[in-house]
């Protein structure tokens, strides 16, 4: 696990926390059971760092608790870190986005076999840009 991988999701962790307490804070889950839920997810993103096998699987239950637990914000999950924990966080993700995800681990797989930079982000954004067709064009 790169360091910079663990960084882009430790930020995106961070991000989706700030959502669950908007949540907590509209008052539309019961707050005791939100707090207990609070300090395991905040439990597992300060464990990641330091033994991030063990808090994958930690992680992967946490996931997908969000969406199950949570689903009125389900759609605001970052997809990466549905990705990047993988397990059955893959079961929220469609087809199109386990192949774009597959795509990418190839992707950096090359950059990282040539030496070469890789820009998650970067790659993600170029890979969503439409393929342009010129025999389409008269």
């Amino acid at each position: 696990m790169a360091t910079n991988d663990l960084n882009h999701n430790l930020v995106l962790l961070d991000i989706l926390r700030s959502i669950l307490v908007a949540v907590g804070d509209a008052e539309q889950i019961p707050e005791e059971s939100h707090a207990l839920f609070l300090e395991r997810f905040d439990d597992m993103r300060s464990s990641l760092p330091v033994d991030p096998i063990n808090s994958q699987y930690l992680g992967q239950d946490i996931m997908c608790q969000v969406i199950e637990r949570y689903p009125q914000i389900a759609h605001l999950v970052p997809r990466d870190l549905l990705w990047y924990f993988g397990g059955a966080c893959f079961n929220f993700l469609s087809d199109e986005e386990l192949d774009m995800y597959e795509a990418l681990e190839e992707r950096r797989h090359e950059a990282e076999q040539n030496d070469e930079p890789f820009d998650w982000n970067q790659e993600k954004q170029l890979m969503a840009m439409p393929v342009s067709d010129d025999s389409t064009q008269h």
